[in-house]
């Protein structure tokens, strides 16, 4: 919920609404508009249309003004929330036509939310406020508690030892270069949009998606859960110390550090379950611990040393002792600048903490791009003041004994070491290497500066305990947010939330054992170095997710923090991505595998998710800008791909047609499902054309298409919209394929006759035309189907008009929900084994009749299938003819060796066949009266143009004869076959009546067990056996 004062509408004070004069109508908005129209104007029909005409003035229309509700997802106590008109209700009539079904849905939902009048003047409680935090509280104190860290106060001195005070700089600039790029980066996805909870995860997951989001998602939460075990022991390192300064031990110095972190990590369990109002007080409590330490250290420095401190190798700032630690030290195996960058760089990895409770944050597009740079400005220049304060009062190597003085006897000569020339002599335990004092070797050398060490020691007990206190929460509300969106299985479980705040205690549990197994190792330099890797690429993706939704130009790109730089933010990616190698090369490989495995794990499941990435918008980009380059590029014979415009109506009615096309395209060429809408009340046409739902279907089926419905007045007119805008550029179809029309012989002669013409429209078009016949049909929806297309219904594979406007089906179907299409099995889903695909080669279409039966036998499902070609021919010249077509072929380098010439072809038919054609044509013959006038004879044929007359059965006689013998041929040499492939005869217009040409093809594909794909091309080359 949120707060009314903070959600007040646009005030446009020239055009307010004044409230109607009905009282019993008015209802008081808080911090908005009055009046029902605005109140619920998505009341469609009820509420909006009850206003009468003098509640209305000129200014009290139906259209609002802009508001914060119409906007927003949340609702606001207090007041109902309101609701934008839809462009339905704005632009049409209520008592024309229903709202269509999203309409309806919509407003059940508005109506939903109104329907109880009685509690109107009940006024609720208002639910219990989380806690919330600003920019100071929540982010910054949180920011610098988590990076002043362990490192700061057990390690940084024995980094300045290591690497010198100037390569110690450059350690901690980089560092801060690093951090505060990725906090730019930070500040501008934050602000880019209303942050919710998870942090780190829900940034990256709603700008690179759900892809990489997940998988950084996965890794930032184990990390955080790994630095809860590195600021416990060093916690547990600082007691264990004080302890064997008084003599206390438990076990050994290892397994007192174990029993010390379990304890203390059960500890902040226990704080952290308790809520975060506690947390935030704790860490409050911690934040004024280190400012004292700061303090006394500070002091420390300025204070002359006392010979005990100098017996360690304090002696306040010298000269000498600054340029002597200034150059590098290096010992051990750590030692180099990329180890002591691996240490310390964790250190600088709080800058975080304030965006993982961005779910508990007041504003966090303020609070986290102010917040996240004040804490890495404060604490840089901390870690600056300290590394050269310390590298300037104290020596890499002392005894600790007040009896290594240099005595008068010693000559200057015998005396190594920086502290010869301060009045003591190290030279015994310089030389063994046994020195316990001094920056190279007591960790606790900020305890030994300070004015007063106990504040030391509190100041590290805070840092250390509230570093591992602020990972402790984070994890678990990364981890919780992930959970959530259900990318990955079996992790549900933690994503539940408790409390008026939503705490993931599951998650909180978690977090814990993770720690406790790596609190085991009880080193320090060993867990350091772990988790640096995992927070490098959680940076390498923050960054890179500012540079990729930049590059893409969206325009929903739009964060209010403008001091980014797209470049820059390249450029620390790959900074990252180098360091990661540099400092830990397994690790680094270790943590790429795990994004990768991840990555490949979503890509493959593709989660039903839809945030608005910039993946998408990249997408988007690429695929226009390829769209244009190839208005650059002329077609070719060598590219030619079959660009499939499939009339399936709704692409669930007919599956087979789907699957048998989709085989030919897939990974490979365009195929655009098309629908052509042609019955219902207007509203609802419109829906049904533009419908998600045949979309989903074809997802669902792992179908590579696309989806374009249309809405006509009849079928032949949505289908040449179809021809003549689908596709885009030089992406657009070049063949259309259909399904045959079997019950043409009972539908009415208009409907054939507008079926064919829809082919010669094509023919006109350039296009190459494709029709399918299966024995069992190929529409299976059912009659009580809500929202087939009445252009594609009528019987099995019926495609027929309507004719008028006036044929339009009024039942009103608003009201009826759309479910999901069922996934119905078809045959081309099937593997066909060792089947044959019989083409028959009887016309040169340009090759197209060959190049689909070559495009289906490289799909798994047909690539055991044997390919035989049969062309026509005579009787005494097979042989040669044979070799003919057999050479042709092999230059096409199409892999077809089974060639036969059919010299039969050309035989007469039987005449139980012919008789059959003849009975076929007998409902579309003019039967001409010879007491008709001879004006009205003529005018009744113009009007009844899919008549057959004699002169057009003698003329296209030889034709018709070789349709009904090829049928013959047909069922003697391919009853078993996997798919028949027939080239398509071509009926001329005007020479051959539509009805005798369907009539031909019917007659051609009638009575075959096997599928019938009739097949011709546009006469143009799709097949070549040149190089260029």
């Amino acid at each position: 919920m949120e707060s009314p004062d903070a959600r007040n509408a646009v005030q446009l004070d020239g055009f307010k609404p004044r409230p109607p004069l009905s009282a019993g109508n008015a209802k008081v908005a808080h911090g908005g508009f009055d009046g029902p129209a605005y109140d619920n104007c998505s009341g469609y029909g009820s509420r909006v249309a009850s206003l009468g005409s003098d509640a209305l003035s000129a200014y009290e229309t139906l259209d609002p003004p802009p508001h914060y509700d119409f906007y927003g997802k949340t609702e606001v106590f207090g007041r109902q929330k309101r609701f934008r008109p839809s462009l339905f209700q704005l632009h049409n009539d209520p008592k024309d036509s229903s709202p269509p079904i999203y309409e309806e849905t919509n407003t059940e939902q508005i109506t939903g939310e109104d329907s109880s009048e009685e509690d109107e003047g009940e006024q609720k409680e208002p639910p219990p406020e989380p806690t919330r935090f600003g920019w100071i509280h929540g982010v910054m104190i949180r920011c610098m508690l988590n990076i002043w860290g362990v490192i700061l106060y057990l390690r940084l001195p024995w980094i300045t030892a290591q690497a010198g005070i100037g390569l110690t700089w450059v350690i901690i600039l980089l560092s801060s270069c690093i951090t505060g790029i990725t906090g730019l980066s930070t500040s501008a996805i934050a602000t880019n949009g209303k942050v919710k909870k998870g942090g780190t995860y829900f940034l990256i997951s709603r700008s690179l998606g759900p892809e990489l989001g997940g998988s950084i998602g996965l890794i930032f939460a184990f990390a955080n859960a790994v630095a809860v075990a590195m600021h416990t022991v060093g916690f547990a390192e600082t007691v264990t110390d004080l302890m064997y300064e008084h003599g206390a031990v438990m076990v050994d110095r290892i397994n007192d550090i174990r029993i010390i972190g379990i304890i203390t990590v059960t500890c902040l369990l226990g704080i952290s379950l308790a809520g975060m109002s506690w947390e935030s007080k704790a860490q409050i409590v911690f934040f004024f611990l280190i400012i004292l330490s700061f303090a006394s250290y500070i002091v420390g420095t300025i204070i002359p040393a006392s010979p005990e401190k100098q017996a360690k190798g304090f002696f306040s700032y010298k000269a000498d002792i600054f340029a002597t630690n200034f150059v590098p030290g290096w010992r051990g195996p750590e030692g180099s600048f990329f180890g002591m960058f691996s240490i310390f760089f964790p250190s600088a990895t709080g800058i975080l903490a304030g965006a993982n409770i961005s779910g508990d944050l007041r504003n966090p597009a303020v609070a986290i791009p102010r917040g996240t740079l004040m804490a890495i400005f404060w604490t840089t220049i901390s870690y600056l003041i300290i590394s050269a304060t310390i590298g300037s009062c104290v020596v890499r190597d002392a005894s600790g004994l007040l009896n290594d003085t240099l005595l008068p006897t010693t000559l200057s000569e015998d005396c190594v070491g920086l502290a010869c020339q301060h009045g003591w002599d190290f030279t015994e335990c310089i030389a063994n290497k046994t020195c316990p004092y001094g920056l190279s070797n007591y960790y606790q050398s900020i305890g030994l500066v300070s004015a007063f060490a106990p504040l030391i020691t509190a100041g590290i007990f805070g840092a250390t305990l509230s570093s591992a206190l602020a990972c402790l929460v984070s994890a678990p509300k990364v981890f919780e947010c992930l959970c959530k969106d259900k990318l990955y299985p079996f992790i549900g479980i933690f994503g539940k939330g408790y409390g008026k705040n939503e705490e993931p205690l599951r998650g909180y549990l978690l977090t814990y054992v993770i720690a406790a197994c790596f609190i085991l190792i009880a080193e320090l330099n060993t867990i350091a170095p772990i988790i640096s890797n995992f927070f490098l690429c959680s940076y390498t993706l923050i960054n890179f997710s500012c540079f990729h939704a930049s590059i893409t130009n969206s325009p929903g790109w739009r964060p209010s923090f403008r001091f980014y730089n797209k470049w820059l933010s390249l450029l620390c990616a790959v900074i990252c991505v180098v360091l990661m190698f540099l400092l830990t090369w397994w690790a680094a490989l270790i943590a790429f595998g795990v994004v990768f495995l991840l990555l490949g794990y979503t890509l493959y499941k593709k989660p039903e998710v839809n945030w608005g990435s910039s993946v998408q918008a990249s997408s988007y980009n690429r695929a226009l800008s390829q769209c244009a380059v190839l208005n650059h590029v002329e077609d070719h014979v060598k590219n030619y791909r079959p660009q499939c415009l499939v009339l399936t109506g709704p692409p669930s009615s007919r599956p087979a047609l789907v699957d048998l096309i989709s085989c030919l395209t897939k990974d490979l060429s365009l195929m655009i499902c098309g629908n052509v809408v042609t019955a219902g009340p207007p509203p609802s046409v419109v829906q049904e054309a533009s419908s998600e739902s045949h979309v989903t279907w074809l997802n669902k089926r792992k179908v590579s298409s696309f989806y374009r419905g249309v809405v006509a007045a009849e079928l032949r007119t949505g289908a040449n919209m179809l021809l003549q805008g689908a596709g885009l550029g030089r992406i657009k179809p070049n063949v259309l394929l259909m399904g045959f029309k079997m019950n043409f012989s009972s539908d009415t002669p208009q409907a054939a006759h507008d079926y064919i013409a829809i082919l010669h429209d094509a023919f006109d078009l350039r296009y190459g035309v494709c029709l399918l016949r299966m024995k069992e049909g190929l529409d299976v929806s059912q009659s009580s189907q809500s929202h087939v297309n009445p252009g594609f219904v009528g019987g099995p594979e019926a495609i027929h008009t309507i004719s008028s406007p006036s044929h339009f089906q009024t039942t009103n179907t608003s009201f009826v929900p759309i479910e999901a299409d069922p996934q119905r099995s078809s045959v081309f889903q099937k593997k066909q084994g060792k089947k044959t695909i019989d083409v028959y080669w009887l016309s040169d279409d340009g090759g197209l009749t060959l190049l689909l039966p070559y495009l289906l036998t490289r799909r798994k499902r047909w690539a055991r299938c044997k390919v035989r070609i049969f062309v026509g021919g005579d009787a005494d010249t097979k042989e040669e003819q044979k070799q003919e077509v057999i050479a042709l072929i092999k230059k096409f380098r199409l892999g077809f060796h089974d060639v036969e010439v059919l010299p039969d072809i050309y035989q007469s038919p039987q005449p139980e066949s012919v008789h059959q054609f003849e009975k076929t044509l007998d409902r579309f013959r003019l039967h001409t009266n010879p007491k008709q006038d001879c004006d009205s004879g003529t005018a009744s044929q113009q009007e009844d143009s899919w008549r057959i007359t004699e002169q057009d059965l003698e003329r296209n006689r030889a034709k018709s004869l070789r349709q009904i013998r090829l049928n013959e041929v047909l069922k003697d040499y391919s009853r078993e076959a996997a798919l028949i492939v027939i080239t398509m005869p071509v009926g001329m217009k005007g020479v051959c009546p539509n009805t005798l040409y369907l009539a031909w093809l019917d007659y051609l594909s009638r009575d075959l067990r096997p599928p019938v794909l009739l097949v011709r091309g546009n006469q143009e080359n799709v097949l070549t056996f040149y190089c260029q």
